[in-house]
């Protein structure tokens, strides 16, 4: 019986040697099992993975991506998957972060693409993307704009490769002067605004905008709060978008324990707080980190 043929691909980037191949195998895994209809898996990369899933679809970093200062904490590099080229562009796609933990099919996001040129992306500003968001764009000539996050992007190669082709002209003319070049998100959004698109926060969110707070006592109340646990359970993607909070510190925390960010946002490692994540989390790292 032939194999399945994809309906959507999930697509990855990575560089360097901050993520190992355990860890590339193991989101692949967790995707392909909560996958309702099959997926590509394709990761765009500037070097061999020895052991990785032979399903993945190797494709070559494009060399303009791999400049050194786009490699450092803007992430411009994640802007190669937009590259002409770069990607199959014969199915949808769901970019998804390295360090982000799957809970269900993410392929369920291909049906939000309700016209090819969207751009999904979870919120990052306090007002949704929409109508209000592209008139202050409009009237401030782009110098204010809607801002996505970029853990999980939904898009269609085709109609997305001006983000890419963008961003080498405004780079040759502005480099570092120019804004929206300061991460890979920010432009994303800025190159895109009148296409993005709002992830619902059942779909996907960041932790530490979901399960963080800087009024820590919070973080109690709000796990309580029914329409928030519904919210939670539903989640298919939940992205560990922050340098403090990677699986390796959150495992190694006691029951209570606490990390800060940068930012003063708080995670309580505590079932009271992160309700079922806290196990979820667990049961998603333990294979690799045990």
């Amino acid at each position: 019986m032939p194999a399945e043929s994809p309906t959507w691909q999930c697509a990855m980037v990575c560089w360097g040697d901050r993520y190992g191949v355990d860890y590339l195998n193991t989101l692949v895994a967790a995707v392909r099992r909560h996958a309702e209809t099959a997926p590509r898996f394709c990761l765009i990369t500037e070097a061999e993975k020895p052991g990785l899933d032979p399903e993945v679809v190797i494709c070559p970093f494009p060399e303009f991506f791999l400049q050194e200062e786009f490699r450092r904490s803007g992430c411009q590099a994640k802007l190669a998957m937009f590259e002409s080229g770069v990607l199959p562009d014969d199915l949808p796609t769901v970019y998804v972060d390295l360090d982000t933990v799957i809970l269900g099919d993410i392929g369920q996001g291909v049906s939000l693409l309700q016209d090819r040129r969207a751009i999904l992306m979870i919120p990052n500003t306090i007002i949704r993307f929409g109508k209000l968001g592209r008139i202050i764009a409009l009237l401030s000539a782009g110098r204010r704009f809607d801002r996505g996050n970029s853990s999980v992007v939904i898009f269609h190669p085709p109609e997305s490769a001006y983000i890419a082709a963008r961003f080498r002209k405004t780079w040759a003319l502005h480099k570092k002067t120019f804004k929206p070049h300061g991460a890979d998100d920010r432009y994303i959004s800025w190159a895109a605004q009148s296409h993005l698109v709002a992830l619902p926060s059942s779909f996907a969110v960041k932790f530490t905008g979901e399960y963080m707070s800087r009024i820590p006592p919070w973080l109690y109340l709000k796990a309580r709060l029914p329409w928030v646990r519904r919210r939670r359970a539903r989640q298919l993607a939940v992205t560990l978008n922050s340098p403090s909070i990677k699986p390796e510190a959150l495992l190694a925390l006691p029951e209570g324990g606490r990390i800060t960010d940068r930012k003063g946002r708080v995670l309580i490692w505590s079932a009271a707080t992160l309700g079922p994540m806290q196990d979820k989390l667990r049961a998603f790292y333990s294979g690799f980190l045990s």
